[in-house]
């Protein structure tokens, strides 16, 4: 399956952006997936999952509260809602997936985009 991911961009503190990754060649219905992002100079960090169906949902301390991930597995996309964005969300944002189940190590996640650079500035 190819992920593709987009709608980074610069926003402000406090700000939102909603993040899309599109699927091909595959249905993701069958895909665990997930959001990880990348800070410049740091190691890829787990952010959010969702299981294949959609029924559940898992996020990092760090974005609980602030982020939402949802699905439509009919249009074969992902999506990632960021509100309240801090300064400290800036990054390379990346989805994934995964046959193998909730991660939150990316090693777990055999499917990649390319990855959508989100900046907010304070």
């Amino acid at each position: 399956v190819q992920l593709q991911a987009s709608g980074g961009g610069l926003v402000r503190a406090g700000g939102s952006l909603r993040l899309s990754c599109a699927a091909s060649g595959r249905t993701i219905s069958r895909y665990g997936m997930g959001w990880f992002r990348q800070a410049l100079g740091k190691e890829r960090e787990y952010v959010t999952y969702i299981t294949s169906g959609g029924g559940s949902t898992y996020f990092a301390d760090s974005v609980k509260g602030r982020f939402s991930i949802s699905r439509d597995n009919a249009k074969n996309t992902m999506y990632l809602q960021m509100n309240s964005l801090k300064p400290e969300d800036t990054a390379v944002y990346y989805c994934a997936a995964t046959a193998m189940g909730w991660s939150t190590n990316a090693a777990g996640y055999a499917y990649w985009g390319q990855g959508t650079e989100v900046t907010v500035s304070s």
